[in-house]
């Protein structure tokens, strides 16, 4: 199973640098993968959609995208289990999973990973992956409850200061509110493979990632090793 959180970055936010999404497309293993993007976060805004058709059919890949709100075909399962990589957009985290969840994608997605396909995504579609995420909506953090098809917990856009994630997200794993986890910058991606943290990439040189852990003396963040992807 492969999953890779991106705490910021991709052709939403680096149009002109497709290094992560890239990177994504190459963990498929074949040739002009199948990549199906979902952007329920987004409310499956008009634009972000586009903006995937044109990113990864520059890639080199055969793009597609399911709607919840007006799906082309009954059988979800099908159609997601033919992918080679999933991709999720960012947005809110918990109006993503409330849909997913109604419409059984929660089963399906870990199917679909325990049978090869690659799942990633940025932002909503990075942490949603874990047991527990650092949301925001309106500014504001709170603690949401994720797919837990990966141990801990997840902080994205840890180096955004216009909303700062490390403050809460050190208060609650000292409490005992979190378990413990990792936090990705903008720019950086957890490249997971079978529950494990094989590597972390990133798009810049200065971007990075932590693991952040409760101790008998508070919290310890540890920065992690990156490789840096050029352009």
């Amino acid at each position: 199973m492969q999953i890779i959180a991106l705490g910021g970055g991709g052709f939403s936010m680096e149009p002109n640098n497709p290094a992560l999404d890239r990177y994504i497309v190459e963990q498929a293993g074949v040739a002009r993968p199948k990549v199906c993007f979902l952007a329920q976060a987004s409310a499956e805004a008009p634009n972000y959609i586009i903006n995937f058709y044109k990113a990864f059919t520059a890639l080199d890949c055969i793009p597609a995208h399911l709607s919840l709100f007006y799906p082309h075909t009954a059988d979800l399962e099908g159609f997601l289990m033919n992918q080679n990589v999933i991709y999720v957009g960012g947005g809110n985290t918990k109006s993503l999973l409330a849909l997913w969840r109604a419409w059984e994608l929660d089963r399906i997605l870990r199917q679909a990973a325990e049978a090869g396909t690659v799942l990633a995504g940025i932002s909503a579609g990075g942490l949603c992956w874990f047991e527990y995420g650092l949301n925001e909506i309106a500014m504001q953090k709170s603690i949401l409850p994720g797919l837990g098809y990966l141990k801990g917990s997840c902080a994205v856009h840890y180096d955004d200061q216009s909303a700062p994630s490390r403050p809460p997200y050190h208060e609650w794993i000292g409490a005992g509110k979190l378990p413990d986890g990792v936090a990705f910058d903008d720019y950086a991606a957890g490249h997971y493979v079978n529950g494990e943290l094989v590597r972390v990439v990133t798009s810049r040189p200065n971007a990075k990632a932590y693991r952040v852990e409760r101790t008998a003396d508070g919290v310890k963040e540890s920065a992690l090793a990156t490789t840096y992807l050029s352009p």
